[in-house]
């Protein structure tokens, strides 16, 4: 967008100015507006400006007025949850900023006191900025100039931090403070003021001079291929100055863990191999792995004809004990006879603690009340068009319904949630016992239990870290969905929630979820298989002009129309694309198991208190970017053979 000598290089709406520190703002304590960059006389400046009241979205204040009287003119619905801000930081001080003032720009008057926040600061007096806390609501930043004040906290409700700040890195070199990692330190794009940084290193080996030395020659690429030794000399030798320098890093997304500053969009990836997936392994072939006591042999390879190819169907009922982690791979067959008998006498001694509760002992306990009725209202509607589950008297649905109880009495903490039918139904189906069954859930449970909390942390942790992939992988397909408010990916929840179960056919899930329960190549493939998925549909997101409710429309549509091999075979090649990287990003390297974590990361809580009510719904997906257009039962666990809005 070009104006008569100014070009907007940024704009970005649903950025507001919190004026209260209550911790729920009511309306008039929110003020709507747009943040943009420009470009103006040889400067480059930061405006933000209130939205006009009752006037086009579009039409931006660049002013400042008296703030006399009048109306609010926030057009905004009030938040209805916390966002979870600090106030010291996230609302406005009773002593106003006194930024630049500027010209206004298209002609714009303020046509309401909240005109009177508006501000624009050129990045040159730009100081510093302080990002939030993880696991807000939304994210806000705060500018602090050379001068010292700080101006308004920016609150970005419909997300865009990381966008701005990839913007404003085109101008300005960020980089984290060594005390505080939520704190950018900002620098011009100039080898001088960064020659200046490290005029008093004196004690360098002869590696560290020529990584400082290529840095400042070419601060980009240096960036790429000695951050982590960089960052670490920084820390030791240049406090309080800044820990490093580097262009183009984007922040995490918005509302998540802090991935460190070592994932940037421009990470140079060499070509795709070709994958070529095996056949499913056989009976025959795994016989030839059970050794004269009935212990398995060469199971490393076992498990690697297990990834590359799945299992025959009449290997699962067998072989799937093994990957739940129900029976031990290094067991002799007495020994898992042993621990078989001794599973089941512990399931039914947890069976009869619920079954042997009147309903008159029922009626006063509330809790198992309401698991009862919420899982007998999911086992009714749970496959019900798999054969396995059909018919309005199956016993399968009584199998279903009793293992899930069961499983309250298992782990009190975290009882049942909704979707946790839809992780049983194909167990319950392929091993058709139930005590087995009930054992191998349990299994499933373990590597799942995370997405049920009603935190939801580790789901938000998990969509940070495919966002991370995805940047590697694909910093274009990024960017498109950045610009189209969808760059939170949180289309992406179901899908990691329930491990792809209402995405496949029912077989084709079967085959997905053996290949992961290998644990191979390394954690997380269940995050490359959403990048592969993403990675499939790039062209059709990019090229054909979707917006935020178009993309979510076509990643819903999805359903039942992908091809579990195809993407297996190109979630196995991202994976080998990113391997071969020598220039990986560390955190990059974490997530795919190639290097520890660089500090111990707080282990996720395996359940959550209980609600005060005991019906409760699942993990609330992370708001939607714009909530007047994204329908809300995209990315709910609904029964899927619901008419009123269910996914599948």
């Amino acid at each position: 967008m070009e104006g008569a000598g100014y070009r907007v290089v940024f704009e970005k709406g649903g950025v507001y100015l919190h004026t209260s520190a209550k911790k729920y703002q009511d309306r008039d304590s929110l003020i709507a507006g747009v943040i943009r960059v420009v470009e103006k006389d040889n400067d480059v400046l930061l405006h933000w400006a209130p939205v006009e009241e009752a006037g086009d979205s579009t039409q931006i204040l660049f002013s400042k007025k008296d703030s006399s009287g009048g109306d609010s003119c926030a057009s905004e619905e009030e938040p209805t949850f916390d966002p979870g801000y600090e106030p010291d930081w996230a609302v406005i001080s009773t002593v106003r900023p006194q930024p630049r003032h500027s010209e206004p720009m298209r002609g714009a008057e303020p046509s309401c006191p909240q005109g009177s926040w508006a501000f624009s600061v050129s990045l040159g007096e730009l100081k510093s900025i302080r990002r939030s806390k993880p696991g807000l609501s939304w994210a806000y930043l705060v500018l602090v100039t050379q001068a010292g004040g700080s101006l308004p906290a920016l609150h970005f409700h419909r997300g865009g931090t990381r966008a701005l700040l990839r913007v404003l890195s085109r101008y300005l070199l960020l980089a984290s403070s060594p005390q505080d990692s939520r704190l950018y330190l900002v620098f011009p794009h100039d080898s001088s003021a960064l020659s200046n940084s490290f005029h008093h290193l004196q004690l360098f080996d002869q590696d560290s001079s020529n990584v400082v030395s290529r840095f400042l020659q070419d601060p980009y690429s240096t960036t790429f291929s000695s951050f982590s030794r960089v960052t670490n000399f920084f820390r030791g030798a240049l406090q309080p100055q800044p820990e490093g320098a580097t262009s183009d890093l984007p922040p995490p997304p918005d509302d998540e863990p802090e991935p460190g500053f070592e994932v940037i969009s421009c990470v140079e990836l060499g070509p795709r191999p070709t994958v070529e997936r095996g056949p499913p392994v056989t009976e025959e072939e795994w016989a030839r792995h059970v050794g004269p006591e009935g212990r398995l042999q060469q199971v490393p390879e076992l498990k690697n004809r297990i990834f590359s190819g799945g299992l025959s169907p009449g290997l699962r009922r067998e072989a799937w004990k093994f990957l739940l982690g129900y029976l031990s791979w290094e067991g002799t067959a007495e020994e898992h006879k042993a621990h078989v008998r001794k599973k089941t006498d512990e399931y039914f001694r947890m069976k009869l603690q619920w079954k042997s509760v009147s309903p008159e002992q029922e009626r006063r306990n509330s809790l198992l009340h309401g698991y009862r009725s919420l899982i007998e209202r999911d086992v009714s509607r749970t496959d019900r068009t798999n054969k396995f589950y059909e018919g309005p008297e199956n016993p399968g649905l009584g199998l279903l319904n009793d293992i899930l109880l069961t499983y309250c009495m298992y782990h009190f903490d975290l009882g049942y949630v909704q979707g946790m039918s839809d992780l049983l139904s194909p167990i319950l189906y392929v091993i058709q016992n139930e005590v087995d069954a009930f054992w191998c859930f349990c299994g499933f449970m373990e590597l799942v239990q995370g997405n049920f909390e009603e935190s939801q942390e580790t789901m938000k942790r998990q969509l940070g870290r495919l966002l991370l992939l995805l940047r590697v992988l694909d910093p274009q397909l990024c960017d498109f969905l950045d610009s189209q408010d969808s760059g939170s990916l949180c289309f992406c929840f179901r899908w990691l929630l329930i491990w792809f179960k209402r995405e496949f056919p029912f077989p084709d899930v079967l085959r997905l979820w053996e290949v992961l329960w290998t644990g191979l190549p390394g954690p997380n493939l269940h995050l490359l298989v959403a990048c592969a998925i993403l990675d499939m549909e790039r062209d059709t997101l990019m090229l054909s002009g979707f917006g935020s409710n178009e993309i979510l429309k076509h990643i819903n549509e999805l359903t039942m129309k992908l091809s579990v091999e195809d993407v297996l075979t190109r979630a196995e090649a991202l994976h080998r694309q990113l391997t071969a990287c020598p220039e990986l990003p560390h955190n990059v390297q974490e997530i795919l198991g190639l290097a520890p974590p660089t500090e111990p990361h707080s282990p996720s809580p395996t359940a959550s208190p209980l609600p005060l009510s005991p019906t409760r719904a699942p993990p609330t997906p992370p708001p939607p970017t714009d909530t007047a257009q994204q329908p809300d039962s995209s990315l709910e666990i609904l029964p899927e053979e619901e008419d009123d809005g269910a996914d599948s």
